[in-house]
């Protein structure tokens, strides 16, 4: 990746690339970002506490809804709780190899306690405090990743952690208004370049001025582009069957939406709380 401009990183993920001006195009910090990838194979050193402190430093300077500051994050460190997390996660066999894990909360517990020192009312419990928390919590999430990458670690985030709302609060023992996002697993990465994965083009995902919506034709000059990508690499990283076993990423999507998945969501979310009118 160091060897490769902004350019061409972009045209490995998009298949395309707009005019990069040449005062960027071998900027560091956009080779890093554009150029990166979900790590899966982790070496078995742990990370230094410090370590996950300084980065939680930096995903909690990212920005904030209102400065309202709705984002933790949990540094999860204890051997029997961080057991029991990976005991629910294991349909995905790289977490148990996951040597740290680190949970995003979206947190509206703070606020409202907040109002009620202040003896104020809390007049907007509606579906927009649900979405702001957690809006700033992925924020913080994706800072995190940048910050972690920049120090030489690996990421992958978890969201199947949403699959087992009630026994992760129980574990983690949350109150009410706080509940997880995302789980990620961060450790030091077994191969040093990451797998860029083939994203839509940005013809079709960056629009000026105007929405324009995609075609199904689009669509399947994505899926062959994709399928055509696929290396060893991607497939050792992600544990999945040879890609042309694989349907294409369009079906692969469509049969993933095509079955219910976290339908007790909502009852959750407002079993802790939350009004989502």
């Amino acid at each position: 990746m160091n060897d490769s401009t902004v350019e061409n990183l972009i045209v490995r993920r998009f298949g395309e690339a707009p005019e990069v001006p040449a005062s960027l195009n071998d900027n560091p910090g956009l080779k890093r970002i554009i150029g990166r990838g979900s790590c899966r194979r982790f070496q078995p050193t742990p990370v230094a506490a410090e370590v996950l402190e300084t980065l939680a430093a930096a995903g909690l300077s990212a920005p904030s809804k209102s400065d309202l500051q709705q984002c933790d994050i949990l540094l999860l460190t204890e051997p029997e709780r961080v057991a029991r997390i990976k005991a629910l996660l294991t349909k995905q066999a790289w977490i148990e190899g996951t040597p740290s894990l680190v949970i995003f909360l979206a947190n509206n517990r703070r606020q409202r306690q907040l109002q009620d020192w202040h003896g104020q009312p809390f007049a907007n419990d509606n579906l927009d405090v649900f979405f702001n928390a957690s809006v700033d919590a992925a924020i913080g999430l994706a800072f995190f990743i940048a910050a972690a990458e920049a120090a030489g670690l690996g990421c992958c985030p978890i969201s199947a952690i949403r699959d087992f709302l009630p026994q992760v609060r129980d574990i983690l023992e949350l109150p009410d208004h706080v509940f997880p996002i995302v789980g990620l697993g961060v450790g030091y990465p077994v191969d040093p370049e990451p797998t860029i994965s083939a994203r839509l083009p940005l013809g079709n995902t960056v629009h000026h001025n105007r929405f324009v919506d995609i075609t199904q034709a689009e669509i399947a000059a994505y899926d062959s582009r994709r399928a055509g990508l696929a290396t060893t690499a991607e497939r050792r990283d992600t544990a999945t069957p040879a890609a042309d076993s694989k349907p294409p990423w369009s079906e692969a999507k469509t049969r993933l939406f095509a079955k219910p998945h976290r339908a007790d969501f909502g009852p959750f979310i407002r079993g802790i709380g939350f009004s989502l009118d």
